[in-house]
């Protein structure tokens, strides 16, 4: 779902392939360090099985904030022509909710991996990635909504309620 030819393009500052970068090196060298090297940090199947639904449910709560977006979800960052500030639903609670999502589908496959290495390697480029576009994310709305995204960003957290 990229930016229409009416939308306010140009601000995404060539973030989008470099966070496609970052996600394909990460799942792939994760999965084959996790593959040829064994450094388990846990022995438990539950602990497995509670990755397993951190990565579900990460790509189903995203799917659901993705389709509360609607025509508002773009993969580029950009502004519509007439795109207004989401303050309901999880984003009452978190701005950035999709990315939310998605770390938490990323830690759910760190932990499925069970490789203190993998590990690292598949959250760590990913939530700084995440970091670097959300600080864009947040100059263009900022550029667009003004007083009204600052207050927003007052009273919400960027990624996890009431923490961070």
């Amino acid at each position: 779902m990229r930016s229409g030819s009416a939308d306010a393009k140009g601000k995404d500052k060539k973030s989008l392939s470099r966070l496609w970068l970052v996600i394909g090196f990460s799942i792939f060298f994760g999965i084959f360090i996790a593959k040829s090297t064994y450094f388990p940090f846990y022995q438990s199947q539950l602990i497995q099985l509670i990755g397993l639904v951190f990565l579900f449910l990460g790509v189903i709560l995203r799917l659901i904030v993705i389709n509360n977006l609607g025509k508002y979800f773009t993969v580029d960052v950009t502004i519509k022509k007439d795109h207004q500030l989401k303050t309901d639903g999880f984003y009452k609670y978190v701005r950035h909710p999709s990315y939310a999502f998605s770390l938490l589908t990323f830690l759910g496959l760190a932990i499925v991996l069970n490789n203190y290495i993998s590990a690292v390697i598949v959250f760590v480029p990913v939530f700084l990635m995440f970091l670097y576009r959300i600080k864009i994310e947040e100059q263009v709305l900022t550029e667009q909504f003004g007083q009204d995204y600052s207050d927003y960003m007052k009273k919400t957290k960027r990624l996890i309620p009431f923490i961070y």
